[in-house]
Parts: C-alpha cells; structure tokens; sequence
C-alpha cells in the first residue's frame, strides 16, 4: 500500500506552507520529490516526522491512517526520516547508537551490550556492511554515519524511510555507495520517499517523481520515458522561456568589492569583483558551496579584500560590518532573528549606539530609524514591539533585510543567503524591489540561491558555483529558467531552449 497522502495542508500564519497536497508513493518503490528551497518539501517532512502537525488532510501508511503524530508516534508508526544533520551521538558505538533509547537489558538493569553489537551487526549485514558496531560513530567518515542512521531506522522496523537530500554532503564515492544501498532497500520492499536535488539521480533511482511549487504538487509522472530535461522544466515552470534581465551596470561602474584568494573550509580559491549597482547571483545546488562563500566573506574575508579601494581588516564579522559588508542569513530563525524581541529592535539594534549618546540610548532616534526602514521593505503590520516571531514569513525576511538599510550603517556590499526562501510570492516581489533598490543606491548585491527564476529576476551576472569554487558564468540576457536549471545537471540538454556560451565545466 505504502504512503498515502490526501490534501495536505499547513497554514503558518498567513503563510500557506502546503496547499492541498496528494501524493501517493507505492511499497518497494522510491518516489522522488523535487522543488525549490521554500516549496514545501521541508513542511512536508517534518509532518511525516511528527515535527509539525498539518493544518488539514490526511497521512496513511500501509493502509493505516496516522493522526496526532509526534516524532515517538511517527518512530512507532514506521516512518523514518534521516536528515542533512544526522542525529548520531558521536562518542557512542555504532551499536549504542542503533540502539539508543531502545536499549535490551539483562535483569532489567544492565545493557545486554553483546547481544546489541549481535543483532547490529546482522542489520549491518542486510545493508551489504561488514562495519564493526564497535566502532565509536565520531571515527566514521560521513557516508558510513549515513550507512548507520540508516540501519538505526531499520532496526526500529520502519516501513517508510525519508532521505532528506542523502548524498548532498558525500564524496561521490560515498555519494554511489549510497545510491546502491537505496537500491538494495527498494529490492528489499522498503517504501521509500527521496528528496533531492539531483535530477541524474532521480532519472537512475526514482520509480516515480513529484514536484513541489510554492506549497503545491504541480508535477506527478513515472521516472520511466523522463530526461533530465523534463524535470528541469517541472522545477522551474518554464521552458525555452526567455525572461528579460534587468538593465546592464555600466563597464565603467567603479569596483565596490574586491577580492582575491578568498578561501576557507569547503571552499576557494574565489575571486571576485563586483561594481556599483551590480546584483550577482552565486548559483548552485545544497551543497555546492555558494554559502560558504558568503560566510567567509562576511567573517573576515582575505588579506587582499577591498571595499571603494580600500582593504578590509580581516578576521570578524564586525571588521566587515564597519566596512560596509553586512551578511542575510538564509536561516533567519536560527542565525538571524531574535524572535521574542520587537520587530523594532531587531532592526535598529546595530546602530543603537550611534543613534544614542553613549551610554544612553534615544528611543525617540530608534523610532525614526525603524519607521524609515519598515517603510522601505514595506513591513506589514508595521508594529514595532511585536515580537518578530509572530509577523509572517515574509515580512521577518523583510525585517532581516531592514537591519543593513539604516543609513547609520553604512551598506556598500549586501550578501544575501536564499534571500526569499519560505517566502509567498507577494512578499518575495517586495524584496526584489528591495534589493534592487540596495543596487540602485550605489552598492553591490551577491546572493546565493538554487532558483533559476530568482537569478533572472534579480541578477545582472550569474557565476554557477560547484564544489566550493566559481566554475563558470552565465549570460543571463540568453538564458531561460528551464536552461539554466539544466546548468547545474552536466549531460542535460534542453531541445529548442538557448544554450548559454561557454560550454559547461563542472
């Protein structure tokens, strides 16, 4: 039977996550789920994990329908979801780990570890392992950590695995050793639900394919007679649709950022030179690098880095915010927003100080400042104490992006992380006026994002990033949607669509 899912919906706010969602993915079979970071597969996910609770609709597995989850009654019910961040405890054993929180005693008292390390070790062995479940997990490099996660959820009897993006973070020997363990799991009866990036492995894996769009299933079909062509199409919504760029910068634009040999874990050597009412856009899949290269932008950058001609100390975020470098986070709940404090406060608390007489804040300067930039993002409602996580997925965005707009703060280079990611459509063509406006007033904008439409909507030039290094630039005047898509899936092309120059070099 598998899983089943009909109409399922999550309302965050005014923010609609998923709208109606069907899908059905059959037993022994790996279904494919595409889309866009903010399309709803991360929703998804986390209700199928108990992480969240629908807003409507149903979720059946095997024929029984699944209410009132939490992640205990989804582990109970055979669902198994395995994260980018796997949830392994580093300094325990293999064997420990598969069986955390579910240990076998002897008396009722003491950890029966031997007969553990046995029954691991034959879980191991279904999966083609010959890994010792004595090994402590902190010594394993990532791919077997993946392996042992996956045996965790296996030896908890699941029915349903989820693999949340499983080869973004592997080697590409790892990568093939996991594709293969997919496969002897699908042999074995497993329903699993695949959620990727990767078109060549959707078309090598997947039995069947969906694609999620703002929240709602816009594709379903079986992989088998699919190119990578066509899925590039389904993710994106286009093709052979040329879209119209924004007006060129002018070749004489002075340099606003430059920077040679910039480097650090991950990522580099990359150089870049950016001109005054310049947006460029760093695209590239999960994992390719692109926001590697922001952060170490934004946390000190390299010896040879300049803003107006000018070098940047290096070595904090602090150094680059006094040179006018300030960084948009992509996870704003997490690494950008102080979700209790009052949207006002999130936005001016930068430049209290100059807006204040030291040691004494003005309340009445940080109004002014807040009501200036709430009016530029236009922030709805524009409530300055509520706190910043009751607005709106949307408008906390627009509150991030008021943070670096106060004239006190001095903006000359704008780096923005998935500037629109969970983020409705209303609200994500406000921050593009936005950031065109950051580019109209004399900066420079680098954003990082795997959203083809958001490159040709926002970028005057588009550099593809893999493997933690610039590898080519695309023409955005003769480019589409669907195109440029293909860019990032080498042996794809699309019949009747424009071929950008260059050839592809990844």
């Amino acid at each position: 039977m598998g899983l089943v899912l009909e109409g399922l919906t999550k309302r965050y706010g005014v923010t609609l996550a998923l709208d109606a969602v069907d899908l059905h993915v059959a037993s022994g079979h790996v279904h494919a789920l595409l889309g866009h970071n903010g399309a709803g597969k991360s929703t998804l996910i986390k209700c199928l994990a108990g992480a969240t609770t629908p807003t409507a609709g149903t979720i059946a597995l095997d024929g029984r329908t699944l209410t009132d989850l939490t992640p205990r009654r989804a582990t109970a019910a055979g669902v198994a979801v395995i994260h980018q961040h796997l949830s392994l405890v580093g300094n325990l054993s293999v064997a420990d780990n598969l069986f955390l929180g579910q240990e076998r005693r002897t008396g009722g008292v003491f950890t029966a570890r031997r007969h553990q390390q046995e029954v691991a070790a034959e879980t191991l062995r279904t999966l083609g392992s010959r890994l010792s479940p004595r090994t402590l997990v902190a010594d394993l490099p990532v791919g077997q950590r993946q392996l042992v996660e996956i045996a965790k959820a296996l030896q908890r009897d699941a029915r349903l695995l989820v693999l949340d993006e499983p080869t973004a973070s592997l080697s590409a020997q790892e990568a093939t050793r996991l594709v293969e363990l997919v496969e002897r799991l699908r042999a074995q009866g497993l329903t699993i639900l695949y959620v990727t990036h990767l078109l060549e492995e959707v078309i090598r894996l997947s039995d069947r394919v969906s694609v999620l769009r703002d929240g709602r299933r816009v594709f379903d079909a079986d992989t088998a007679g699919l190119g990578t062509a066509d899925l590039a199409a389904a993710v994106s919504g286009r093709r052979g649709v040329t879209r119209t760029p924004p007006p060129a910068v002018p070749a004489q634009a002075p340099v606003v950022l430059r920077t040679r040999g910039l480097a650090g874990r991950g990522m580099g050597p990359v150089d870049l030179d950016l001109r005054a009412g310049e947006v460029v856009a760093l695209f590239g899949l999960v994992g390719s690098g692109r926001t590697r290269i922001l952060e170490t932008l934004y946390r000190g950058g390299t010896q040879d880095t300049q803003v107006d001609g000018r070098t940047v100390a290096t070595g904090s975020p602090a150094r680059s915010l006094a040179a006018g470098i300030t960084l948009v986070p992509g996870d704003r709940h997490t690494q950008g927003l102080f979700g209790t404090l009052g949207a006002q406060e999130n936005s001016v608390f930068r430049v209290m100080g100059p807006l204040g007489r030291r040691p004494w804040r003005s309340p009445r300067a940080e109004r002014r400042a807040f009501e200036e930039v709430a009016a530029r993002v236009a922030l709805r409602p524009r409530l300055a104490h509520q706190p910043a996580e009751r607005f709106s997925g949307g408008n906390q965005q627009k509150i991030l992006l008021s943070r670096s707009l106060n004239e006190r703060a001095a903006l000359r280079v704008l780096l923005l992380d998935e500037p629109t990611q969970g983020v409705d459509v209303g609200a994500r063509a406000e921050i593009y006026t936005v950031v065109r406006a950051v580019a109209e007033r004399g900066a420079t904008v680098l954003f990082a994002t795997n959203e083809a439409e958001e490159v040709l909507a926002l970028a005057h030039r588009c550099l593809l990033v893999a493997d933690g290094r610039v590898v080519d630039e695309v023409d955005v005047a003769t480019t589409d949607a669907a195109a440029l898509t293909a860019r990032l899936h080498p042996g794809t092309a699309l019949a009747g669509a424009p071929t950008p120059p260059g050839g592809d070099r990844r």
